[in-house]
């Protein structure tokens, strides 16, 4: 704030616990008069220090090479350039140049100070004639890295009147140090004219490292996890039609492409020493079933037209049926070994059962349906009594009415009516209408839906949590025991006939096949149990939750008295909480 009364300001200044805390603003000219002291004060302080250059070899002013450039540049009347170590970056790997800068530092310390020693004269008694002084040709001194892959070479200048530097010196220090491979001749022939060649540090020689060879891979042309894509429109409706889950393939089309390894190349150091290089390994083509390796080895092929999936390991090919129209008396029941596509309708009393996919594009009208894959019906199951959908991985379908479902994983549909829903995985009825309303839905894991329930309080139940379709079906096999126990104690209360004896040996078999059933169901369960008590105990969210709807996690039970909206059903405490 600007003071328009001096005194004011004068005023708060001599207030302490003011004045340091707060700063009083000030006229534009006593602010233009501050700037500038801080604009220069900002302009001398010091930059921030450079990169520390790790191939830079930092020799101390006493260091002996310092002492030889002393020594020369007394005894010559030519310019002579200041000690200058370093090694070139791109020679070196980043994690490996600062132990060879040290390395270096090492070695080219012991050198120098035995040149030095030579420089020095030879101590003589009184009375005896002085030594001439020391005459040392040009010492090429040669510094073979680590890796013996690079040699440096640094040159010290001669000492009185000794030899200066020519080719010859170079050759005879490099014979002498073994380096035979990758010497640089255009650098050798001009560094004895060079202005600077001595006391610097030039990379005389390069070996060539080995390379390993690449191993071989596969190229994939289909994808390993076919990715679900649900579309919806502006009416928040979900395109059941359109969720692209066949991967189809045509007899002979590639699925997979094979890269083959390539050779190691050998290297060889500076020494002339031979470095080995290792070849790529190859890699495996993942054939499975219904495809075959093309003749040059090269390519997985599809043996037959079909649906391409990936089971872990290998890629396979299943075969599809194709039913052009209905699945009525035309047809009949159908039992396939791979994927079914259905044109048109399951009508009612058939029974549809594919060890693959199933793609029906019309409605479930009271048939039944077995999916060993993923179940898609694009207009929706409308069942009957009998109508039973069991499927070993996911249903997506466009409405569920009066029907029993067992799925091993999730559900996605619009709308669910009357029905009883076994899932291990999560019931979503999150687009469309997005009702559940009547019947019982028990999942795994989680129901979403937009409404549960009706305004006319019918009774809808939903329960989480457990194995809703191994209890289920260890509920239906002691049904049917119960049944069979029944029918064995009629069959023996009749009077004797010819075809007693078979009816009871049949039915005992029967009895007996079922109770083996149970006993390995019981078993899979008691396996099953602690993976779920992991788990948890699922939820519900939905976005109105009516009257009449029970909700049921483990033992706990909650009878929905009032519409509640924008809810999530949960187990705190052991009691089902609407919060």
């Amino acid at each position: 704030m600007v003071f328009k009364f001096p005194f004011l300001k004068k005023l708060l200044n001599r207030l302490p616990h003011l004045s340091k805390s707060k700063e009083i603003e000030a006229s534009p000219e006593e602010a233009d008069g501050r700037a500038e002291p801080a604009a220069k004060a900002a302009a001398s302080a010091p930059s921030a220090p450079p990169p520390r250059d790790l191939g830079l070899v930092d020799l101390d002013p006493d260091h002996s090479l310092y002492a030889l450039y002393s020594l020369r540049r007394r005894q010559s009347s030519c310019p002579v350039s200041q000690p200058y170590v370093r090694l070139d970056a791109d020679v070196f790997e980043p994690n490996v140049l600062e132990r060879e800068r040290d390395r270096l530092k090492k070695a080219l310390t012991a050198a120098s100070n035995a040149r030095l020693s030579k420089t020095v004269p030879k101590k003589v008694k009184e009375g005896e004639e002085p030594p001439p002084p020391p005459l040392l040709d040009a010492l090429p001194w040669v510094y073979i890295s680590n890796d013996k892959l690079s040699a440096w070479l640094l040159v010290c200048p001669p000492v009185g009147e000794g030899r200066e530097l020519d080719r010859e010196l170079l050759d005879n220090a490099l014979r002498e140090n073994g380096v035979i491979f990758g010497m640089d001749e255009d650098l050798l022939d001009r560094l004895p004219q060079d202005k600077e060649r001595y006391f610097k540090l030039f990379c005389i020689a390069r070996g060539r490292a080995a390379i390993d060879g690449e191993n071989g891979k596969v190229i994939e042309r289909f994808a390993r996890k076919v990715e679900k894509h649900f579309q919806v429109d502006e009416y928040d409706r979900v395109d059941y039609t359109n969720l692209n889950l066949v991967q189809n393939v045509g007899q002979g089309d590639e699925i997979c492409a094979l890269v083959p390894p390539t050779q190691g190349q050998p290297g060889m150091n500076v020494l002339g020493q031979d470095l080995p290089a290792k070849d790529g390994r190859k890699a495996q083509l993942p054939k499975g079933r219904n495809t075959e390796i093309s003749e040059d080895g090269l390519s997985l092929i599809a043996s037959q037209a079909g649906n391409v999936e990936y089971t872990g390991r290998t890629y396979q090919v299943k075969p599809v049926m194709e039913i052009d129209g209905d699945v009525d008396y035309s047809t009949g029941n159908i039992n396939f070994l791979g994927d079914v596509h259905i044109q048109g309708d399951v009508c009612s009393g058939f029974l549809v059962r594919a060890m693959g996919n199933v793609h029906i594009d019309g409605v479930v009208s009271g048939g039944s349906v077995e999916a060993g894959g993923d179940l898609v019906v694009a207009k929706g199951i409308l069942g009957g009594e009998q109508t039973t959908i069991r499927v070993h991985r996911n249903i997506f379908a466009k409405y569920l009415e009066n029907c029993r479902v067992y799925v091993r994983e999730n559900l996605q549909t619009d709308c669910i009516i009357n029905s009883e829903i076994y899932s291990d995985g999560t019931v979503e009825v999150n687009s469309g209408r997005g009702t559940i309303m009547g019947g019982r839905v028990w999942a795994a894991r989680k129901v979403i839906a937009k409404i549960v329930g009706s305004r006319s309080e019918v009774v809808t139940q939903i329960t989480l949590g457990g194995l809703p379709c191994s209890d289920s079906e260890r509920e239906e096999l002691l049904q049917q025991l119960t049944r069979q126990e029944e029918d064995l104690k009629r069959i023996e209360l009749q009077p004797e006939s010819p075809g007693k004896a078979g009816r009871i040996t049949r039915a005992r078999m029967k009895l007996s096949g079922d109770r083996m059933r149970l006993e390995q169901l019981e078993r899979d369960l008691e396996k099953l149990r602690d993976s779920v008590k992991k788990q948890g105990s699922g939820r519900m969210e939905c976005g109105i939750v009516y009257p009449g709807t029970e909700i049921t996690i483990g033992e706990a039970m909650l009878r929905v008295r009032h519409e509640t909206q924008q809810c999530i059903a949960a187990l705190i405490a052991g009691e089902v909480h609407l919060t």
